[in-house]
């Protein structure tokens, strides 16, 4: 049999995820490209985030996407069709692409996401989109199709998405622009206050993912820095309540917006919700205590996804391998399939 060519793509601000049918495989890289002199590509991906925070002046980095949306057009494609390449070791076929979008993004946000891919010269047959919440759900195996409410907060590294589904759609959905990003911040904000020390963001994003472990083992965090005072590199030692302290408000913005979406839920969606908790996925879902507030807050039980940062991507794998599922996705009016 002729291996179908078809790709799911998630584009998350900090990795990208895409999902190839023709070889059943999930590529995950770090967003990010490299520029060298304002237009050569010097690297792309994970290769580009390593240099992250110490390339020389002439080598800019950056992420072509923030809070969930493309803010650099041509860049994008740029990385689109390095990965592309990459997955099909070069020879580009004809290929159809699903692509994750966010619900509470405009038309024209949405209309990016598909020009993108149109324009990126990746061969495209067929350009789908797909709600990022219903493949979120279907990547956590959730049945999405049938008439029970599911509420799904996606945590990612800018945005977090709240969502209702029902009959393989969504019912209410509500962007906030606090994730990852906002933690990582907070967390250099209290290092800075509380010890006159400069962190980098890839310090406390490490700082963060550790803190579970840190905890366990009655530890603080190590962290290398620039004493502001004296200007010179130093080591210190970080409690972990500071950490917790400092991301406390952040997680409370989140669980304000799950509220406020279960208040505006019907009834019987609501009752659905009680019975079955909230489902808790996206790369920053898992910081250490969070899943325990929404808990007391809410009164939910919370289903943590096992792959947190691959849900949607999963979901869209589903649904180009299930026909069942094909019905979730849909063309952009006025674009043709």
């Amino acid at each position: 049999m002729v291996p179908s060519y078809a790709y799911g793509i998630d584009l998350g601000t900090s990795n990208i995820k895409i999902y190839s049918l023709a070889d059943d495989s999930i590529l995950i890289e770090k967003n990010m490209i490299a520029i060298e002199n304002k237009k050569n590509v010097f690297a792309y991906g994970n290769s580009a985030y390593e240099m992250y925070e110490k390339a020389p002046a002439n080598i800019r980095i950056s992420n072509p996407l923030t809070n969930g949306v493309i803010a650099d057009i041509n860049n994008m494609e740029r990385l689109v069709k390095f990965f592309i390449s990459d997955i099909s070791k070069g020879g580009l076929k004809p290929a159809d692409f699903y692509i994750a979008v966010p619900t509470d993004i405009t038309e024209v946000e949405k209309r990016a996401f598909y020009d993108l891919i149109k324009e990126a010269n990746v061969k495209a047959r067929k350009i789908m989109v797909v709600e990022k919440a219903v493949a979120d759900g279907l990547g956590m195996d959730i049945d999405v199709k049938n008439s029970q409410g599911v509420l799904v907060v996606d945590i990612g590294y800018d945005t977090t998405e709240v969502s209702i589904l029902s009959l393989g759609g969504i019912v209410l959905s509500r962007l906030i622009k606090t994730g990852g990003l906002k933690f990582d911040e907070a967390i250099r904000q209290a290092v800075r206050r509380e010890y006159n020390l400069l962190i980098g963001q890839k310090t406390a994003e490490g700082i963060k993912k550790s803190l579970g472990a840190l905890e366990k083992e009655g530890k603080g965090a190590i962290v290398y820095g620039r004493d502001i005072v004296v200007g010179l590199p130093v080591e210190r030692e970080i409690p972990t309540s500071l950490v917790n302290s400092c991301l406390e408000e952040h997680f409370n913005t989140i669980i304000d917006s799950i509220k406020v979406i279960l208040e505006r839920t019907p009834p019987e969606l609501g009752a659905d919700i009680f019975r079955h908790g909230v489902y808790l996925t996206g790369g920053a879902s898992q910081v250490s205590h969070f899943a325990e507030l929404v808990n007391q807050s809410t009164g939910l039980k919370v289903n943590l996804a096992q792959r947190p940062m691959e849900s949607v991507v999963l979901g869209m794998a589903r649904i180009l391998k299930d026909d069942n599922y094909k019905s979730v996705a849909y063309a952009i009016e006025g674009m043709g399939k």
